[in-house]
């Protein structure tokens, strides 16, 4: 068991060291939080121990384990394992333990709903949500970013190529004509947080809209049919 002193009151335990576990684990522990990294293979076990609070080899299906770890007693667990069966098995044991809130990644709409009916807190789909994104990025020329927040809600991030530029906000009135809110402006190297009703769009700017889906899909396409 390797360990690295950080201090943070928040703990999380990931559990299953694929690619997606390895980032999320990582990266918690380079935001300041304590991580508990779990995996039964030991390579990948090594290979996070450096990175994270601690790194363990441990069956995740196996609840004896699990209490020995203490998990009980984590913030957030969350279960990133490739195999959906040992997946369902962890996320229930977890589950029966009383763990206070637990993401479950799913690796198809099938596996979501299952782990959805065991308990799991919040179920997430890295692959589908990417996909998404990606494919937003090659249809539309003009969308830098994609985000999906909810079903029907979404974020984009837009350039500024014809009709928006040169006007103000106010002159634009995004919200009463397309239903979409303009959260920040990115310019170049400036980003202006919740711009105001008279600020500018210049050529080249991305702008960071929220709102329903159908609304961002009419904003994106006036500004590329203008």
């Amino acid at each position: 068991m390797a360990t690295r002193k950080r201090k943070h009151p928040r703990q999380y335990a990931v559990i299953g060291l694929g690619r997606f576990g390895t980032s999320v684990a990582q990266t918690l522990y380079e935001m300041g939080c304590e991580v508990l990294a779990i995996d039964s293979d030991e390579e990948k076990v090594q290979m996070v121990a450096n990175t994270v609070t601690h790194a363990v080899q441990a069956d995740a299906t196996d609840e004896g384990a699990m209490r020995a770890l203490g998990l009980r007693n984590f913030d957030v667990a969350i279960v990133s394992i490739g195999d959906v069966q040992a997946s369902i098995l962890t996320t229930l044991v977890l589950k029966e333990m009383g763990i206070k809130w637990l993401i479950a990644k799913a690796l198809s709409e099938l596996h979501g709903r299952v782990l959805e009916k065991i308990g799991a807190d919040k179920v997430i789909y890295p692959e589908r949500d990417m996909g998404m994104r990606v494919a937003h990025n090659l249809i539309s020329g003009s969308i830098v970013d994609y985000v999906e927040l909810a079903p029907g809600y979404s974020i984009i991030e837009v350039v500024a190529q014809g009709k928006y530029s040169g006007r103000t906000l106010k002159e634009l009135d995004l919200r009463a004509r397309y239903g979409v809110s303009i959260m920040a402006i990115k310019r170049g190297a400036e980003v202006i947080v919740a711009p105001g009703a008279n600020d500018y769009i210049q050529t080249g700017d991305q702008l960071i809209a929220i709102g329903k889906d159908e609304m961002l899909e009419r904003f994106e396409q006036a500004e590329t049919t203008a």
